[in-house]
C-alpha cells in the first residue's frame, strides 16, 4: 500500500467521522435487500445484507460484507459456497428472519430452497440469485469482505424488488 496524504499518520491526516454519523449517512444510501447463504463443511447459514456489490464482469465477481460477530460468520469462514439471493416485497418477513436472531434451521424452514451449482442454498423465488464460489477474503474493521466468483445466475426480471433506505424497506415495482 502506498502512503498518501489523508491516511492515518500521513501528512494532512484527516479525522474520521463518528460511527453514528457514518451510520446515519449510510441510512441515506439505498441498497438492495439480499439474503446471503452458504453451505458446506461449516454448515448451512445465512444472513440479510445490503452490503453487496458488483466488482467486475471478467471474471464475474461480486463482494459481500459480513460482520465478524455475526452468528453466520463461522459457517461462512469454513465454506467456499455462497449465494446472494436478492429479494422483493414478498420476502420481507423472510429478510427480517434472516436479519434477526432466529436459529439457522428456522431461517431456512420458512420457504423453498434448492442447492445451487456451488452447493449453497438458492431461494426458489428470488428476484435474482447469484450462486458463487469464494475467491478471496479480506478483513476490514468489524467485517470480512468476501469476494465471490459467480458460477450461475437465476433471475426473474418480472419480479418486483426491495430496497432498504431510511432504515425501512421500500418496494420497487417493475
Amino acid at each position: 500500500m502506498t502512503e498518501t496524504a489523508g491516511q492515518p499518520g500521513g501528512p494532512g491526516a484527516l479525522e474520521l467521522v463518528t460511527r453514528e454519523a457514518f451510520r446515519d449517512g449510510m441510512a441515506c444510501l439505498a441498497g438492495a435487500v439480499n439474503i446471503v447463504t452458504t453451505d458446506g463443511p461449516g454448515g448451512r447459514a445465512g444472513f440479510t445484507a445490503t452490503a453487496v456489490c458488483s466488482v467486475t464482469d471478467d471474471p464475474p465477481t461480486l463482494l459481500v460484507c459480513l460482520n465478524r460477530k455475526s452468528s453466520a460468520m463461522a459457517a461462512f469462514t469454513a465454506n467456499q459456497a455462497v449465494c446472494v439471493n436478492t429479494v422483493g416485497p414478498r420476502h420481507r418477513d423472510l429478510a427480517m428472519t434472516f436479519g434477526g436472531k432466529a436459529p439457522m434451521e428456522e431461517r431456512f424452514a420458512e420457504t423453498g430452497w434448492h442447492s445451487g451449482k456451488s452447493g449453497a442454498p438458492v431461494l426458489d423465488d428470488a428476484v435474482v440469485s447469484f450462486d458463487c464460489r469464494v475467491s478471496y477474503r479480506h478483513l476490514c474493521g468489524t467485517h470480512e469482505v468476501i469476494f465471490c466468483e459467480v458460477v450461475d445466475v437465476v433471475a426473474d426480471p418480472t419480479a418486483p424488488g426491495s430496497a432498504y433506505f431510511g432504515r425501512k424497506f421500500h418496494d420497487l415495482p417493475v
